[in-house]
């Protein structure tokens, strides 16, 4: 049975997860949390169309039960910080988690730069631009491939220290990633490329569930493909009564308890449409269906 509260902040019933559980400073989030990419211009690049809508779609993400935002210094560049600065401090109750690492060249380009010194300054603008003393949640956006993996590592183990940064994450790894980057800092989050269709990171979802390592999967969604109106998600949602994203969600939820998807937009129509998926159910049935679609 739904209730009022669960329809009012909808995201607050796709359960809880520990970051950090083990650690002597966890933080408890909702798992069902909003991805801050697309509140910026077309390619991820410049403004949004419309600021006011994006503040808008960012407050309205908290009223729906929304309490773990995602976000980089590479979207926009800078414009998803600022922002959220601008929207939600000084978050009370928030986990704002960010990223550096990628840098821009143009709408839908992107190149990881992993040189110590250019993390120290991702580290110390974020921390400007959100305006905060420190941030909760940093993740290597990407691990740079000509600078060594140890370098990168051990420069955010001392930003971890300095006091930059509370908790530290990584995003499109491996699992032998994820053991290397564990000799320099506690992993507690994780985030790659995954969703009903794309199981690429499967194993990695299933290290991070022994390993009580949130899992945050990016596209969550799967585009367009996967709602097309002959596809087996459309068909199951319309058999439930719901959308193709809703199930892509809901499915996502069900498949692990350290998933956190943060599907991302900038509608709030669609914002609350996503948030309302933490209150739909797969039974085995639709789900064995679902994983049927996996692909590598």
């Amino acid at each position: 049975m739904t209730d009022a509260t669960d329809t009012e902040r909808p995201a607050a019933s796709s359960g809880t997860f520990t970051i950090a559980a083990t650690s002597d400073d966890p933080i408890t989030v909702n798992r069902l949390g909003f991805g801050a990419m697309r509140i910026t211009g077309d390619g991820v690049w410049g403004e949004p169309k419309d600021s006011d809508v994006a503040r808008t779609v960012l407050r309205r993400a908290v009223e729906l039960g929304v309490d773990f935002i995602d976000t980089a210094d590479a979207y926009g560049p800078d414009v998803s910080e600022n922002l959220i600065r601008e929207a939600l401090h000084p978050y009370d109750g928030l986990l704002i988690a960010t990223k550096g690492a990628l840098t821009r060249q143009g709408p839908n380009q992107w190149e990881p730069v992993g040189r110590p010194a250019y993390l120290r300054q991702c580290v110390l603008m974020s921390l400007r631009r959100l305006g905060v003393e420190r941030i909760d949640l940093w993740q290597l956006h990407r691990i740079d491939p000509h600078v060594p993996a140890e370098e990168q590592f051990a420069a955010i183990a001392e930003f971890q220290r300095e006091g930059l940064i509370r908790h530290v994450g990584l995003s499109e790894v491996t699992v032998a990633d994820v053991e290397a980057a564990r000799q320099h800092f506690e992993v507690v989050t994780v985030q790659n490329h995954y969703n009903v269709a794309n199981r690429s990171s499967e194993e990695l979802v299933d290290y991070c569930e022994r390993e009580g390592i949130g899992f945050i999967p990016w596209y969550p969604l799967g585009g367009r493909d996967l709602a097309a109106p002959d596809s087996v998600v459309s068909q199951i949602a319309a058999r439930i009564g719901a959308t193709p994203g809703q199930v892509a969600l809901a499915w996502l939820l069900q498949r692990s308890p350290v998933m956190l998807p943060i599907p991302g937009t900038g509608s709030v129509a669609h914002l609350e449409e996503n948030c309302a998926s933490a209150l739909i159910t797969l039974d085995d049935e639709t789900v064995a269906e679902l994983d049927r679609l996996a692909t590598g």
